[in-house]
């Protein structure tokens, strides 16, 4: 066997001469160092300094949590009457808001009102323009009475939306009030911004002054 295979025998130190170890060193641990693992059970815990720091200059580590606060009295109120409710409350109570806006708008007959008459437009009475919603009341009128027309006639966005938007309710309210998992309709951040930006071209063209565009002001 040659030198390449193995290491050279290495020499005998004089006699009297201490020896020194040739293998691997080894770490002896700092008695002033805290302990970094954990520790076991019943392990004693490290002394601290009178200034609070361990020994060797560490650190006494983070300070304490901070305390919870207690929910005060309505919260609790709240949070017990969100338990004992049953499921079907809030969309029962959703329905009845629905159904009030309609009962309203089948009452009143806004076809057939006078321009200053309650509850009317503050933009529209001010400077005679068409806001965002002007016309979406009597669009629900007319599609009730099932002319669509009409309806489109007066607020061409709002009849647009309004199939989205009661599919939208059906599928909440029966999920909340019976479990129906019906096919959920995903809308990307991208499609809402491109209808409120359509939403908004059709607020500014309804106002323009010159044909064909005097056909969507109402």
């Amino acid at each position: 066997m040659t030198s390449v295979d193995r290491s050279a025998a290495q020499p005998h130190p004089p006699a009297g001469e201490p020896v020194t170890p040739t293998g691997p060193a080894t770490v002896t641990p700092d008695a002033s160092a805290p302990p970094t693992g954990p520790q076991p059970d019943g392990a004693q815990p490290v002394a601290t300094q009178p200034d609070g720091a361990l020994p060797g200059g560490w650190p006494a580590g983070y300070p304490g949590a901070y305390p919870v606060a207690e929910p005060d009295r309505l919260t609790r109120l709240v949070v017990r009457l969100s338990d004992r409710t049953p499921r079907w409350v809030v969309p029962l109570a959703a329905l009845g808001c629905v159904a009030a806006g309609i009962g309203y708008t089948l009452l009143s007959d806004p076809t057939r009102s006078a321009p200053d008459a309650l509850p009317t437009c503050l933009l529209k009475l001010t400077t005679g323009l068409d806001c965002p919603g002007c016309g979406g009341t009597r669009a629900l009128w007319y599609v009730l009475h099932a002319d669509l027309p009409a309806a489109a006639r007066h607020h061409f966005l709002f009849v647009f939306a309004l199939p989205f938007l009661a599919y939208f309710f059906v599928a909440w309210a029966g999920k909340q009030a019976f479990g129906w998992r019906l096919p959920e309709l995903r809308v990307s951040p991208k499609v809402i911004g491109g209808f409120l930006a359509a939403w908004l071209a059709f607020s500014v063209v309804r106002n323009l002054p010159w044909a064909p565009f005097t056909s969507l002001y109402v």
